[in-house]
């Protein structure tokens, strides 16, 4: 083999060398967001943890009654079974996603559409525990407040009733979309541009 044949077969290993670094190099440029991702993930659970805690003293603050005391309950372990498998679900993604290199395409798509799911169960939840709050409001007030909320309803349109229900769950659905974005989306989207770059290579 003559000088020019070595020359001509460096020269066609090459452009395949300088390709795995740079996919390399994006590989690692995932690695960011998804270490932030991780950090809010662990930061929430603690968050939620002290909300749900919170949420035990709440008969305590307002003075419930007896009856709405045993109604709280029943609300609150619902509250805390939904927050629970939630939690789970978290958890072993959470735990999962360590267990993995992530120095590969296949693990940051895996991490993607797996973190793009808990973020959906994210806002099921959000939206479930919003629900279960409107819910024990308006019993607290059929209960505890009852003359004054009829006399509310009785000056009010069903009409005016229903559009109010609508623009409450509007304004949930548009809160939690807007801090599951805020908290999470934004760091995935970046994830995401890093795949699209090595899918288009």
């Amino acid at each position: 083999m003559n000088f020019d044949d070595i020359k001509n077969e460096w020269n066609a290993e090459s452009p395949d060398g300088s390709n795995i670094s740079t996919d390399m190099l994006k590989i690692k440029q995932a690695h960011t967001p998804i270490d932030k991702i991780r950090a809010k993930m662990k930061h929430e659970f603690f968050y939620q943890i002290f909300f749900l805690v919170l949420m035990a003293f709440v008969p305590y603050f307002f003075g419930f009654s007896s009856v709405m005391n045993q109604v709280f309950l029943i609300f609150y372990a619902i509250t805390c079974g939904f927050t629970a498998y939630y939690f789970f679900k978290f958890y072993l993604f959470y735990k999962n996603s360590y267990d993995m290199s992530l120095d590969t395409r296949k693990n940051i798509l895996w991490f993607f559409y797996e973190m793009k799911l808990n973020i959906e169960l994210y806002k099921a939840l959000t939206y479930i525990v919003a629900f279960i709050g409107v819910a024990f409001i308006a019993i607290y007030l059929f209960i505890e407040k009852a003359s004054i909320f009829n006399k509310i309803l009785a000056n009010l349109s069903s009409v005016y009733i229903l559009l109010n229900c609508f623009i409450t769950i509007l304004i949930i659905g548009v809160i939690t979309e807007l801090w599951a974005w805020y908290y999470y989306g934004k760091y995935l989207k970046q994830v995401k541009k890093v795949v699209d770059e090595l899918d288009y290579e």
